[in-house]
């Protein structure tokens, strides 16, 4: 029996210093009234964080606030590297917390919108092979505001979020949950990102999604699937052993029709491992008839792997098979691979 992650936490050894992000509203009010100050003082220092301002750029807060800023607003992170590719489209940045620990995210400017690819931990748990981050284990959970702050720092104005950096989302379920409804919240106690431009990653976690179907959130949930038997499925994502694909894909599709919110599919292909052409009418047998979209993503390379992507033929043939038995497929236009910025090859390397 191959040994589980833990499922809801990580350990909380390291976790940062409270920042105003890391409460709600009412909570930070009352934090703020705790200081003595006045509470609407936290909607004043809220408009002033979710706006990426400098504290020079916070003219309006008084003195004897400004005092207060350091433990109202840590600094979560420092910035030791920034790399990008893709002729300054795609920009990856190192981040340090105050621990020491290390974490990626990426930014990807594309036509009409800009992504940041968040990570939700310090590493991930959830051991799968063919991911950089997975075979460097879990170190911690992320603070709300520490997942937040690799948005608001990204330096330009951000439209879209995509839970898929380091970690598995749905393992350090508060924190993530907490911090999309500081990204989606349109007052200025938030980001006011629209909830369609939101995509929660996970690899199956099956009590995590039924929950989160509760949450009468309206973002997009994605499945890291990549194979659709059980068999294969247990090497490639082990997590599969607890939850197989059939109750992965049953409590995805619950998320679905609560939401009405199209499932997506995340499937590496990998040259001769779940990219044959059984396969591809295994996996089209299971989603069929399913609002659903399949995302096919080419292998990318991290060190050590002796795994490759699959031959364009084989690829072309996979989708073919899904299109002709009614299943919406693409083959995801990577970024990043260039600068270990694409799909699984986050390490955080120094």
């Amino acid at each position: 029996m191959i040994p589980l992650p833990l499922v809801f936490d990580a350990p909380k050894k390291g976790m940062p210093p409270q920042h105003l992000a890391d409460l709600d509203p009412a909570a930070r009010r009352a934090r703020l009234a705790e200081l003595g100050e006045k509470p609407f003082r936290a909607e004043q220092l809220s408009r002033h964080y979710f706006a990426g301002h400098t504290r020079e750029q916070m003219t309006d807060v008084s003195g004897s606030l400004r005092d207060k800023l350091d433990d109202l607003m840590p600094e979560l992170f420092t910035q030791l590297r920034v790399v990008d590719c893709d002729e300054g489209a795609t920009k990856k940045t190192l981040w340090r917390a105050h621990d020491g620990t290390l974490v990626e995210s990426v930014l990807m400017r594309y036509p009409g919108r800009t992504t940041v690819c968040v990570s939700s931990q310090a590493g991930c748990g959830m051991a799968c092979p063919f991911c950089a981050t997975g075979q460097g284990g879990l170190t911690r959970n992320l603070s709300t505001a520490e997942i937040t702050d690799q948005v608001v720092r990204a330096g330009e104005k951000v439209t879209n979020v995509v839970f898929m950096g380091m970690g598995e989302p749905l393992a350090n379920y508060n924190r993530v949950v907490a911090a999309v409804r500081r990204m989606v919240d349109p007052t200025p106690h938030g980001l006011g990102m629209s909830q369609r431009n939101i995509v929660v990653s996970t690899v199956g976690l099956v009590p995590a999604i039924k929950r989160f179907t509760e949450e009468g959130l309206q973002v997009t949930l994605a499945l890291s699937l990549h194979a659709p038997d059980d068999e294969l499925r247990n090497t490639l994502v082990p997590v599969n052993t607890r939850w197989p694909v059939r109750e992965v894909l049953e409590a995805a599709f619950g998320y679905t029709r609560r939401t009405g919110r199209r499932l997506s599919i995340e499937y590496a292909l990998i040259r001769d491992v779940n990219d044959q052409p059984w396969r591809a009418d295994m996996l089209a047998k299971r989603l069929k008839g399913k609002l659903v979209h399949v995302n096919l993503i080419p292998l990318n390379p991290t060190p050590g792997s002796e795994w490759d992507a699959s031959p364009k033929p084989v690829e072309q043939e996979f989708v073919r098979r899904l299109r002709d038995a009614g299943v919406n497929a693409t083959v995801r236009d990577t970024r990043g691979r260039e600068i270990a910025g694409a799909c699984g090859q986050l390490a955080a390397l120094e």
